[in-house]
């Protein structure tokens, strides 16, 4: 009898955490078309957008659907998935998941600091991780924050259609 109780529940669960990844998937490659990066980053006018996903399979599998077919700026997206020990090289944007103990999470985002390479995380220490943008739950909704002097010091520049999307942006100090 519990379990007949309990299978709504969790097939609720499991439908709201493929929505949620679905969400995140789009953010995810939309963010590629309001962000600019320093010239000589792509290699070639028709060089890829390349999106890592570090400790969160399921979320690149959903990315890897979603940007099939699609470009940003007229660039194809592509998905890598990472795992220890990889590389960071030619990585446009990385995405560290809230799945990840803080002290991987906390070197992938280290193996990019200072390279112009947009970094996105859904772990609620966002800000202590260094992230450009947070993807946070207001109202029962996924919304991102965006902290404007981590993007300045990797020379990416976000749009202010982007900026104006955000639920919350921090303001470059004075």
């Amino acid at each position: 009898m519990l379990a007949i109780a309990i299978f709504p529940l969790l097939a609720a669960a499991q439908s709201s955490s493929l929505l949620e990844r679905q969400v995140k998937a789009a953010y995810l490659y939309k963010f590629a078309g309001f962000v600019e990066w320093p010239d000589g980053v792509f290699t070639r006018p028709d060089s890829p957008v390349i999106i890592g996903v570090a400790g969160a399979d399921l979320l690149a599998e959903q990315l890897e659907i979603a940007v099939a077919g699609r470009n940003a700026n007229g660039r194809p997206l592509q998905v890598r998935r990472l795992r220890k020990g990889d590389a960071v090289s030619g990585l446009h944007i990385l995405f560290v998941s809230a799945g990840l103990d803080k002290a991987p999470a906390q070197e992938w985002m280290a193996a990019v600091r200072g390279q112009p390479v947009l970094t996105v995380t859904d772990a609620e220490e966002g800000a202590g991780l260094a992230a450009m943008i947070s993807f946070v739950m207001a109202e029962e909704r996924l919304r991102f924050e965006v902290a404007l002097k981590h993007a300045l010091a990797a020379h990416l520049r976000i749009s202010a259609r982007m900026l104006q999307a955000a639920l919350r942006v921090q303001q470059v100090a004075s």
